[in-house]
Order: structure tokens, then sequence, then C-alpha cells
């Protein structure tokens, strides 16, 4: 690659019919994260062309391109990739994942940013956040002392039944001084 040329220095469009799916492509896009890239995308526009070779094949961007083809595009933004070896052009298919899920975190501002867009009334299944993830972001733990009732008897501990594999003989651990 020429010096200072990057793929990203030159976007084109080109029809989604000659855009070609790397074959071998060891990411996977389930059915409701391609529903999610095609959301983002009716909202925000295309923001991330996907990368092909010189010869139109994908090298990032599979999800893109399935995300394009469910909302019916003919046209998608694309870079291309030049004079990169076919080393160069299978590990980047697989770094270009793999380095996004790298990254980390801050639970304290995306909690923030969270609660200020819902306060905005945004969708905030946009933000790719399913409602389990939402719940473990909001949902501080509570180390406050329980009371009795929350426990039950205190005083009074569950048996701890064991059954042997090879005779089916159970008895309780506590009365042998393990539990």
């Amino acid at each position: 690659m020429p010096e200072n040329q990057w793929p990203a220095d030159s976007v084109t469009r080109r029809k989604v019919s000659s855009i070609i799916p790397y074959a071998r492509n060891s990411r996977t896009h389930s059915d409701e994260q391609v529903a999610q890239i095609a959301a983002s995308i009716k909202e925000w526009g295309f923001t991330t062309p996907i990368l092909v070779d010189v010869d139109g094949e994908i090298i990032a961007g599979h999800g893109r391109l399935l995300a394009a083809q469910r909302l019916g595009l003919d046209e998608v933004p694309t870079m291309t990739a030049v004079g990169w070896s076919d080393a160069q052009k299978k590990a980047y298919v697989i770094a270009d994942n793999k380095l996004a899920l790298n990254a980390g975190w801050d639970d304290d501002i995306l909690k923030i940013e969270m609660q200020e867009l819902g306060d905005l009334n945004f969708d905030l299944a946009l933000t790719g956040f399913g409602i389990d993830e939402m719940v473990l972001l909001f949902d501080e733990p509570n180390f406050a002392a329980g009371i009795e009732s929350d426990q039950g008897k205190l005083d009074e501990l569950d048996p701890k039944m064991v059954t042997c594999p090879h005779c089916q003989v159970e008895w309780d651990l506590r009365e042998h001084g393990q539990g």
C-alpha cells in the first residue's frame, strides 16, 4: 500500500448485488443482530462503509451488508483495500471484529448517558443494549442488613442432604460435622 493512502481516504457507493461475502467469515450474525444493525441504519444512515477488496469481496462489514439487504437498499458505501495481501485480508476479517470486542465500558458514564437518553424519550433499543443488560446496569445491589423474615429462621439450618452415588444411602452432612 502506498504510504499515506488508506482505504478510508475514499468512499464510493457500490451496488449491493456486486458485493461478495467472504465465504470463510468466522463472525456470525443472528437475525436479531442484523435487525439491530438495520434499525441503526434506518435511524442514522450508513455511518461505517463496508470494506471490500479490489474484487468486491467483503473484508469487514458482513452484518452491514445483511442489514442493507434486509432494508432493500440498492447501493451501500464502500471503501476498497488496495494492495493488501491475502494474509492481510484474512487477518483483518478477524481483527476488525475481535479488536472491537476487546473494549470495555465505564459503567458510571454509560449509566448517565443512558439515563439522559431515556429522559429525552430516545429509543434505547437502538443502542444495542437489551433489557437484561439495562437491568444489570441500573439495578443497584442492596447491601442493607436483612431481617429474619427475609431469610427464614436463622437458628434453624436446612438439612444438607447428600446421596451416595453407589449405594443410594442418603444422609445429612450436618450430622457428620461437615455442614
